[in-house]
């Protein structure tokens, strides 16, 4: 009985400890609080990020990311990358251009966004962010700094759970 109890706890340790380093070196479990990435990520919604996503290459325009909040100390933000380094952003009449080119994002935009905004020239080794519901998002539009620096993203959205499951895109 005894050796039985010491094997269980040592199982429970030893899982704890596993938890404990996925957590920290290698996922990213982030509850969304708000609607901002409605529709793709509903409010409530939890999500798995992985840490290492942009060791080995550089984020895409239209991943989802997990960073550090520019606004808020030790809070987690969750929004999509709209524009990369160098490019020039404008959002007019509901629409988002790329260098003058329309972004087709009618895929994942919960409805068109009121108002004009930029046009801004993304910062080499930064990113430019935009939530999926454009009228209720606290994003790039509306930061002092409107570039998430590279250092900032925590990981890449790849699963989400609770409400909804299923994989990111």
């Amino acid at each position: 009985m005894k050796s039985e109890i010491i094997g269980l706890l040592k199982s429970l340790v030893f899982a704890a400890f596993l938890a404990f380093c996925l957590n920290r070196f290698v996922l990213v479990n982030a509850m969304v609080p708000t609607g901002s990435m409605e529709p793709t990520i509903m409010t409530g919604d939890r999500v798995i990020a992985f840490r290492h996503s942009y060791l080995f290459s550089d984020p895409n325009r239209l991943d989802i990311i997990v960073f550090n909040s520019p606004t808020r100390e030790g809070y987690l933000y969750i929004k999509r990358i709209i524009g990369l380094p160098g490019e020039e952003v404008l959002l007019e009449n509901g629409n988002v251009y790329i260098d003058g080119v329309l972004l087709d994002d009618s895929g994942f935009v919960k409805e068109d966004f009121i108002g004009n905004f930029g046009p801004f020239v993304v910062e080499e080794g930064s990113f430019f962010v935009l939530g999926d519901n454009r009228n209720n998002s606290e994003d790039s539009r509306r930061w002092d700094n409107p570039f998430i620096p590279q250092e900032d993203i925590v990981g890449r959205a790849i699963f989400k759970y609770f409400r909804g499951v299923g994989l990111l895109r």
